[in-house]
């Protein structure tokens, strides 16, 4: 083993709005025909990463809630991974603070700053669709969270709420649709130690992260060769990683065109 690929989820393997990955499956095949892991490295949560890896058809280890946790499949390395708990089948390292402490957190920000948030705890199955376009069983799955409280802004003062947030010893990023609350951890963490496993199981390893967003900014950093799926978020996001591969194609499109480009022509042909 080689390579490896680490990639978001939301506006890059999947639509953004129709979370459709179909554009890139010749990309998805080729990496399985090479025997090079896929890695999902998202803000989604353990349920909702569970469910995108049955259907594709994917074994390696993942990444959940902007970098709360690592799930490796048991026996997945040839050793037990250090500081991991065994936990459904998986050896779980875990970065992220509990739940309920992020939620305290952004409810006692919001009254500091007197800017007015709303938080997926308060959001219902239904509004969490409306807001992010996901199907019911997959707002459901959305809502099982762990490490990672999103939210929207809805008042004034969003400088002071984020200062409020820092103040309280947390952070915050921002993804596709939401703002997103962690305890002292993120993306990059999560792929620096994930990365240390593969190396020592394998050797050198090179690695090729894919992102679209400010959330994946750091972790696009520890890699070997980034790219960047085209978004809105581009010219800032290009910014941060100057020596990324920019797309020309937005979603699924941009996913396989990377792929392609960053792995050779003939790597996923369509």
């Amino acid at each position: 083993m080689t390579r490896i690929v680490i990639t978001d989820l939301d506006g890059t393997l999947l639509h953004s709005l129709t979370y459709s990955y179909d554009p890139a499956w010749p990309a998805i095949r080729s990496l399985r025909d090479r025997n090079i892991p896929l890695v999902f490295c998202s803000s989604k949560t353990r349920a909702e990463i569970e469910s995108w890896r049955e259907r594709l058809h994917i074994d390696a280890p993942f990444i959940v809630e902007n970098g709360g946790a690592i799930y490796i499949p048991r026996h997945y390395f040839p050793f037990k991974a250090p500081d991991s708990t065994e936990r459904n089948g998986y050896d779980v390292i875990e970065f992220g603070e509990p739940y309920q402490g992020l939620v305290q957190a952004l409810q006692s920000a919001s009254r500091e700053s007197g800017c007015e948030t709303l938080g997926f705890h308060q959001m219902s199955v239904a509004e969490i669709c409306l807001r992010t376009l996901l199907p019911v069983r997959d707002a459901e799955m959305a809502k099982q969270r762990e490490y990672d409280e999103p939210f929207e802004i809805l008042g004034l003062g969003a400088h002071n709420l984020l200062g409020a947030i820092e103040q309280r010893g947390k952070r915050w990023t921002k993804g596709d649709r939401l703002y997103h609350l962690t305890g002292a951890h993120d993306k990059a963490l999560a792929v620096r130690r994930l990365l240390s496993l593969y190396a020592t199981a394998y050797g050198r390893v090179t690695s090729i992260g894919v992102g679209n967003g400010h959330n994946d900014a750091d972790f696009l950093k520890c890699v070997d060769a980034p790219i960047i799926v085209r978004s809105r978020f581009t010219v800032s996001l290009s910014r941060k990683v100057p020596n990324a591969l920019v797309t020309n194609s937005p979603g699924p499109f941009g996913w396989k065109e990377g792929i392609q480009k960053t792995l050779g022509a003939g790597s996923a042909a369509a």
